[in-house]
């Protein structure tokens, strides 16, 4: 193998992403201008090495000198909700329409429905933990902001029987998003005014 296509094979590990759009990918770097694919180069180190994982939330945040992102940290939010959603993408999207203001928890992905290790596939150690330290500081809701697809409908699922195994259900409501999105919706796709209304 060479390294074009260990490079394909690199880009087709890209979520999404393909073997014709990796392909595509490869070339069009080896069409660019050599200072082009350095640049790329150079940012993705930089992101690698300034971008990190919030210690309280699991966002990624450019930190500067802090472990915690802005959103943790803002004594301003709402302490009453945690909004659980899969990925950064779909933080972004949600707090994009400004319609919510509480917390959140990025769980890290979803859980595909014949999975054998289900909690090995999300953060569920690290989000029981925040569940029982945002109770003691007010928390009353927590909404699950997952996609409607069937992957998102077994993670919630799966979610609601571990929070109903601890007892958590007696001490948090748990909401779902619901009207305006249609089966098969997944958050990073999805417009402000289609969240603000689900």
């Amino acid at each position: 193998m060479d390294n074009t296509d260990k490079l394909i094979e690199l880009f087709k590990e890209f979520p999404g992403i393909g073997p014709r759009q990796a392909k595509r990918f490869v070339y069009f770097l080896l069409n660019r201008n050599p200072s082009y694919a350095n640049n790329l180069a150079k940012l993705v180190t930089e992101v690698r090495a300034t971008v990190h994982s919030c210690d309280t939330c699991f966002r990624f945040f450019p930190n500067g000198n802090s472990s915690t992102c802005t959103i943790c940290s803002d004594e301003n939010r709402d302490k009453t909700s945690l909004m659980l959603v899969s990925h950064d993408v779909d933080f972004e999207n949600i707090e994009r329409t400004k319609f919510y203001n509480g917390y959140y928890f990025i769980i890290g992905g979803s859980i595909p429905i014949l999975e054998k290790d289900p909690e090995k596939r999300i953060r569920q150690k690290e989000l029981l933990n925040t569940i029982e330290k945002r109770i003691g500081e007010g928390l009353s809701e927590i909404i699950i902001a997952l996609n409607y697809n069937p992957e998102g409908e077994n993670t919630l699922s799966y979610l609601k029987e571990i929070l109903t195994r601890l007892n958590l259900v007696s001490k948090v409501k748990i909401s779902t998003l619901g009207r305006g999105l249609s089966t098969g919706t997944e958050l990073e796709y999805s417009d402000s005014d289609t969240i603000k209304n689900a």
